[in-house]
């Protein structure tokens, strides 16, 4: 009995060798060298599976582009990231980043919001928040009411405005939310999706019945989870900049990386997904398993056309509003504004040209000199999607006098620079949902394809990070199959 129960293990762990032998022959291909791809291709790689990531790009990190010009470190598209999941200091370890890291300075948790061409603090305590002049008495009382207010009975297609003016009332949507929107989407609450774009807020109703309550509840569930709510979580970025992590996955995934890679066409075949791609003029085919797309919406539905064009249709409807990304630094001073804070954010209703601006060289070190400050400014977005069309040194001159007068600067900026963004930061509009089951839909009736980068799960770069672990277990669980 012992030798035939010998003999049954032996053959059991033989086989279980030719399977996992089998699953990590496959090969995986991944569209985009953005912190979604390259998260997951790292992931995958170290579980010891066959990846190849393609990048257009000569550089690695999608939007996330940091450069140093004339001494200031300027972040061209994300400045931050939120540490909301444990997998961000899990890759920070893993990567040899720990003296790269750095966390803002504890003044950056305030944030200023303007109002009356004026900036207030956001209150971030009940009794700040009881003296703040952000708000009138009325507004205040108003979210007395808020755990008493009923649920929607069309969530999937309400706007944030919508939601926020029903639950908090008009005055909070005008000078809370609507500079928020502003902030994280470069959005306009009237058109974005609640159930899309704020799938957590729109959960505390339709879970626990009110945002107040469900706050609360849902933090223990958080624990749990081992994640950090957005609103604690720390803020994190590196000494050389945000496209520090995404260069170091890079580097650590070496030639699986392939960069200036051009892909031409994607096709169905027998054995698999054929994908056509161009570098340094010589056309190439590779051939894989399982074809993950973490490219912009607009570039892959060019490439799905030939797959499914519904697919390409929904793609192309997804909306990146222009956004133009400013650097003005100043000799400290000239500055009467104290700089104690993260930076501030514009309402609609004070009909600026930009929508807020981040006190860069406050919040973290390297990026000037001491005698200086940096700031980043933020022009555009779906509140301004006409600043394409504009002339830029006019727009400059108009966006520079509003800035200096909130800040009180009494000088020319001694440094500028810029960064514009025809297509920025998808947006989660009304009916997004539409897009997210069809994406699903397709998925299945395509197996092996997945759709993911930041126009699903999230734009920030904790939801990336987060969303990429998730998809590589996807990949697994697919091969596996």
């Amino acid at each position: 009995m012992d030798t035939l129960s010998g003999k049954k293990t032996q053959q059991n762990i033989q086989e279980l060798y030719k399977f996992l032998q089998r699953s990590m022959n496959k090969k995986i291909v991944i569209l985009g060298a953005g912190i979604s791809g390259l998260t997951t291709a790292y992931l995958l790689n170290k579980k010891g599976y066959d990846i190849t990531v393609l990048e257009k790009k000569d550089e690695v990190g999608g939007t996330m582009e940091s450069v140093f010009e004339n001494g200031y470190l300027f972040d061209r598209g994300p400045n931050s990231g939120l540490e909301t999941t444990p997998l961000i200091s899990q890759l920070v370890e893993e990567l040899g980043l720990q003296n790269e890291i750095v966390y803002a300075n504890k003044i950056g948790n305030k944030r200023y919001i303007l109002r009356d061409n004026q900036l207030h603090a956001m209150p971030m305590s009940p009794p700040a928040f009881i003296k703040t002049k952000l708000f009138s008495t009325g507004a205040k009382l108003r979210l007395f009411a808020e755990p008493i207010i009923g649920k929607s009975d069309d969530g999937y297609y309400q706007s944030i405005a919508d939601f926020v003016k029903r639950r908090l009332g008009k005055e909070f949507l005008d000078y809370a939310i609507n500079p928020f929107v502003a902030g994280v989407y470069a959005g306009n609450p009237e058109e974005l999706s609640v159930k899309s774009a704020f799938p957590k807020l729109y959960a505390l109703e339709e879970k626990y019945g009110g945002l107040i309550v469900g706050s609360f509840k849902s933090m223990k569930e958080r624990r749990k989870r081992a994640e950090k709510s957005k609103q604690s979580a720390q803020m994190f970025s590196f000494l050389n900049g945000m496209q520090v992590l995404p260069k170091a996955i890079a580097k650590n995934l070496g030639k699986k990386v392939i960069k200036s890679a051009e892909v031409k066409s994607i096709s169905k075949e027998i054995s698999g997904y054929k994908i056509s791609y161009s570098k340094n003029g010589k056309d190439e085919d590779l051939m894989c398993d399982v074809l993950l797309s973490a490219i912009p919406a607009y570039y892959a539905s060019e490439l799905f056309k030939s797959i499914d064009e519904n697919l390409s249709k929904h793609l192309e409807q997804i909306y990146y509003p222009p956004v133009l990304v400013l650097l003005l630094a100043y000799e400290k001073t000239a500055i009467k504004q104290p700089l104690d804070g993260f930076g501030f954010l514009i309402p609609a209703k004070e009909k600026k040209s930009f929508l807020g601006a981040i006190w860069s060289s406050i919040l973290f070190p390297n990026r000037s000199d001491e005698s200086k400050a940096m700031f980043t400014i933020f022009v555009g977005g779906a509140r301004n999607p006409e600043i394409g069309n504009i002339d830029k040194e006019i727009l400059f001159r108009k966006v520079r006098n509003e800035f200096e007068e909130i800040m009180g600067i009494s000088s020319e900026p001694i440094f500028t620079s810029y960064r514009y963004w025809s297509k920025s930061i998808p947006q989660y509009n009304i009916g997004y949902i539409e897009h997210e089951k069809y994406f699903e839909e397709f998925e299945k009736r395509n197996p092996g394809i997945i759709i993911g980068g930041n126009y699903r799960g999230g734009i920030s770069v904790g939801d990336c990070i987060k969303n990429a672990e998730l998809v590589s277990q996807r990949i697994i669980q697919q091969i596996n199959n």
